[in-house]
């Protein structure tokens, strides 16, 4: 048998060989790619690095900087000291929190079971609700009959109004139906066969081919219900009840002193250090984000496969 190399052109193209209708990348265009990811780089975590560094600035390094620090003069950890021995804060962070929490699982639930139900063909009433739940996506009641039903039902100055109001998105149902559907019908024939039901189908076949989907959903719910603050101005009268997110609002946004932390715009005295408002400010929204960045690297690897692929690979 010949040794002799392949002459060029014949026989199959190597992976790691560029396709004949894309051209070679040119310096010019290597270098605009480059330029291009470090500015979208630096239009977020310098904002993110801005919001952080204030959050342990004193008073005079805000001054110095006429606002957000972007080069420290003087670290200090008074702001978080202040905000922990604060009831208010770390009870609207509870709250936040709970609601996060106890509403991730109810609209998971929701979510899942209805997905479910929709993706079985033959199932009861399954185009009816899908054609009613596609029209939602595109006409609502509105604030005003949204605001009177709750109301009536005596959500008004209740934690559950935080919650099922928004507890189900049409959207994400219609994103995990399609996955569901693409679930192997083998899969669930061998389970029919051996006398599994549809729940046992469901917790046993299909979610487990569905762990990618699920991360996502549920982290779209989680991240949804924890920046979550409309409802909150909507129906939470009494700021003792306040999720963190309103809290934030209210005293960032408008500018007002923060309630219960004895920090006036003007600032206070903590021992020898003077806490800024604005410091105490970005300190809070540093802890709402705080979650978010924890959680998010565990479940980025899944967007790509939970929202194109299907359970079939291949």
């Amino acid at each position: 048998m010949s040794l002799r190399p392949r002459p060029p052109g014949t026989g199959r193209r190597p992976a790691t060989e560029r396709p004949i209708w894309e051209e070679k990348p040119t310096a010019a265009g290597n270098a605009a790619k480059g330029v291009t990811l470090v500015v979208v780089l630096a239009l977020i975590l310098v904002p993110l690095y801005a919001v952080v560094l204030t959050s342990f600035s004193t008073q005079a390094s805000i001054n110095v900087a006429g606002g957000l620090v972007l080069v420290p003069h003087g670290v200090t950890l008074a702001a978080y000291q202040q905000i922990f021995t604060n009831e208010l804060i770390v009870h609207s962070l509870l709250v936040s929190l709970g609601i996060t929490i106890v509403g991730t699982a109810l609209s998971m639930a929701v979510t899942v079971m209805c997905a479910y139900g929709l993706s079985r063909a033959g199932t009861f009433g399954h185009r009816t609700i899908l054609m009613i739940l596609v029209i939602t996506l595109f006409f609502s009641g509105g604030i005003v009959p949204t605001f009177l039903l709750v109301s009536s039902l005596g959500g008004y100055g209740q934690y559950w109004s935080l919650i099922l109001p928004g507890a189900v998105s049409v959207f994400n149902i219609l994103v995990m139906r399609a996955f569901f559907a693409s679930t192997a019908p083998d899969l669930i024939d061998a389970a029919r066969m051996d006398g599994a039901g549809e729940w046992r189908i469901l917790w046993r076949v299909v979610l487990p081919t569905s762990r990618a989907v699920t991360a996502v959903i549920a982290l779209f719910y989680a991240v949804g219900y924890w920046n979550a603050f409309f409802n909150a101005l909507l129906y939470v009268p009494d700021n003792g009840m306040w999720p963190l997110q309103l809290v934030i609002y209210t005293y960032t946004l408008h500018g007002s002193s923060m309630a219960g932390t004895g920090v006036t715009n003007t600032g206070q005295y903590a021992g020898q250090q003077q806490i800024a408002p604005l410091s105490l400010q970005m300190a809070v929204v540093t802890l709402t984000l705080l979650p978010i960045v924890l959680i998010y690297p565990f479940v980025q690897r899944h967007f790509t496969k939970g929202m194109l692929l299907g359970a079939i690979k291949g």
